[in-house]
């Protein structure tokens, strides 16, 4: 009788493998259309020379070289950088401030936890235009606020000093969903753990950087590394904001004041699409792949490191 039986779940198994399949089906032809058949074509791309109206031409490691010789992939890598390594360290103490206070107790606790998460929820390009409008150096509520204190302020998005403090500021309002996981975070440390530092005499500090901060410190290293990630992808703003201020002319192919706000995405953006150099845009593609890459895999290490630490491994 065992054997029928076995023969019998076989079937099943097998009929259920295919049934899967078949559900997963639409998925892996999207992944593989619309994914990966475009991944490995901009690999091929990236060693030649073509664009929409010419034939893709061989030229081997060109493309790359000329990463190392152009200025402007420097620049806005820098400019990048900037953004990953100021913005990033911003944007999670924000996040951990508010999160910090929404998460003690008091009357509209949920109305205020709604109110600083509604930001992220606003379109980017209606928000970018709105923060265009209050950096206005004239009628823009941020200057006039500073002028009440008597600090005259400066033409943010013209004065190259400023503008990438500019986006820095902008992105400090859309961090809603960073302080969400934050307060899920700091809800599950253990209420006991408090409990024991306030009989041996912790005060705030002291549970805040001995308790707190090691028990969510997977967490923010975790954000910081999808931070990161997305700030190598900024993009949205700076042309929203170029745009702007060109009239959406031919000069929006620029990086705004001395290109201070060319970040790297823009500028393969415009090599690709207004310079019409779509193989020299592909080795960029790739560069920025391998950056990316290599910074996640360091801060994973980070982040291995600093879990075994907070949870108190060896």
């Amino acid at each position: 009788m065992s054997k029928p039986i076995g023969i019998k779940m076989k079937k099943s198994e097998r009929r259920d493998n295919i049934n899967g399949f078949l559900f997963a089906l639409p998925w892996i032809i999207g992944f593989i259309c619309f994914s990966l058949i475009p991944l490995l074509t901009s690999f091929y791309y990236s060693f030649t020379s073509f664009n929409p109206v010419k034939a893709p031409e061989w030229v081997g490691l060109e493309n790359y070289q000329y990463l190392f010789k152009d200025p402007l992939v420097f620049k806005s890598l820098k400019n990048t950088l900037f953004m990953a390594f100021v913005s990033t360290p911003i944007n999670l103490f924000i996040a951990m401030l508010l999160a910090s206070l929404l998460n003690s107790k008091f009357k509209g606790r949920g109305v205020a936890r709604t109110i600083f998460f509604m930001p992220s929820i606003i379109p980017m390009i209606a928000a970018t235009m709105v923060w265009i409008w209050m950096f206005d150096p004239t009628y823009g509520y941020i200057n006039r606020v500073l002028g009440f204190m008597g600090i005259n302020g400066p033409s943010w998005l013209v004065n190259p000093a400023y503008t990438k403090w500019a986006l820095v500021l902008m992105g400090t309002w859309c961090t809603g969903t960073t302080m969400l996981i934050c307060l899920a975070a700091l809800q599950n440390v253990p209420r006991s753990y408090y409990e024991s530092a306030e009989i041996d005499g912790a005060n705030v500090i002291h549970k805040f950087f001995r308790i707190t901060l090691p028990c969510v410190a997977p967490v923010l290293v975790y954000q910081a590394v999808l931070n990161m990630i997305n700030a190598f992808q900024y993009f949205t703003q700076v042309y929203v904001i170029i745009n702007a201020s060109s009239g959406g002319g031919s000069s929006n192919a620029s990086g705004g004041p001395a290109n201070s706000i060319l970040m790297y995405p823009l500028y393969l953006f415009n090599t690709a699409f207004s310079y019409m150099k779509m193989g020299r845009a592909s080795a960029m593609a790739w560069f920025l792949f391998v950056i990316v890459c290599v910074l996640t895999f360091i801060m994973t290490k980070v982040t291995k490191k600093i879990s075994n630490n907070g949870m108190g491994g060896e």
